[in-house]
């Protein structure tokens, strides 16, 4: 199927779930929506757009969910601890780390994934490079770091988007 009547569907589906109202403007309005949303954006969705409707996508996304929201905890007591004991080191810095994901989509979840967990920050994606900015360099060899940074996030990501 076309990208752009994937993207459609899943934009469709979305208006309904998030609206949770099936009166006749609020479908025209939907239809409008994820129409405009698909010709605007549909070309940019993911490569194979039928590895959406995959049941075993959906359920390492609904694995993936509590891991990724253990380590936000994680990451965020480990923050908040520096702030906090002004005895605590910190070592900024900028770590290379190489990943193993292929599609786009993958490599920008696992961006996200690191961003959004508290104390890194990925600056730029080069190919399967990811330059991440680390509160505390922990470790500076790629392969360690990688297994501390972005390892659990990797093997997850590669179930849902793989």
């Amino acid at each position: 199927m076309n990208r752009k009547i994937i993207f459609f569907l899943v934009a469709l589906i979305l208006w309904f779930l998030f609206t949770f109202n099936l009166n006749y403007d609020e479908i025209i309005v939907g239809i409008f929506v994820s129409l405009l949303s698909a010709f605007i954006f549909g070309g940019y969705f993911i490569e194979k757009p039928i590895k959406i409707f995959q049941i075993h996508r959906w359920f390492w996304l609904l694995v993936y969910i509590p891991i990724f929201a253990y380590k936000c905890i994680e990451a965020n007591l480990d923050v908040a601890l520096r702030v906090l004991h002004p005895g605590m080191p910190l070592k900024p810095g900028i770590i290379k780390i190489k990943t193993s994901l292929k599609t786009e989509i993958a490599k920008t979840f696992l961006a996200n994934s690191i961003t959004l967990t508290p104390g890194t920050m990925t600056c730029e994606i080069d190919g399967d490079t990811l330059y991440i900015h680390w509160i505390w360099i922990k470790e500076e060899e790629e392969e360690k770091a990688k297994k501390m940074i972005a390892q659990t996030f990797e093997k997850y990501l590669k179930r849902i988007f793989e």
